[in-house]
């Protein structure tokens, strides 16, 4: 987990850059309010830059193969990165979203689409902080967390 700041909020540059045919699925300002606000309550520092690629599945496929040795795309990866040099702020690191699997997990549902993507870019993000959902207790932590930041309830937080 990262270190807490004593006081404070965190203000985070969020680079967005959308590769998918899929468009207007997602408003920066919320996704920049959401990173803002999981990282101060994570006290991250006063300042973080997290990358986010929206992009279809054959990308996704290919770094799921690149760096997971897993064939076939997946909703969301998270790709951690060291902290720059003191004074320049915590580079928390990127979050890719597969907007086509999106689509595909909400049937074409656009409302339900823009909740899927505020979804899987916490999950994102957590994971670039240092959570993971490799046993049951972790998971728990990481959909209460989720639930959390969303304001929405625990089920609708974790997809089981």
């Amino acid at each position: 987990m990262p270190a807490r700041h004593a006081k404070g909020t965190t203000r985070v540059d969020l680079q967005v850059r959308n590769l998918s045919a899929r468009k207007r699925l997602y408003r920066r300002e919320d996704l920049q309010a959401l990173a803002e606000r999981v990282c101060t309550a994570e006290g991250v520092g006063p300042r973080a830059e997290i990358s986010v690629v929206l992009c279809d599945d054959p990308f996704m496929a290919e770094l799921n193969r690149r760096y997971r040795q897993i064939e076939g795309p997946t909703d969301v990866l998270s790709f951690p990165q060291p902290d720059l040099p003191a004074g320049g702020g915590a580079l928390l690191g990127d979050v890719v979203v597969s907007l086509e699997t999106v689509e595909r997990h909400c049937a074409g549902d656009r409302a339900a689409m823009r909740e899927e993507v505020r979804l899987l870019f916490t999950h994102g993000l957590l994971h670039l902080l240092g959570y993971d959902h490799e046993t049951a207790r972790a998971r728990d932590e990481m959909a209460s967390r989720q639930a959390q930041y969303l304001g929405v309830p625990l089920d609708a937080a974790w997809k089981r």
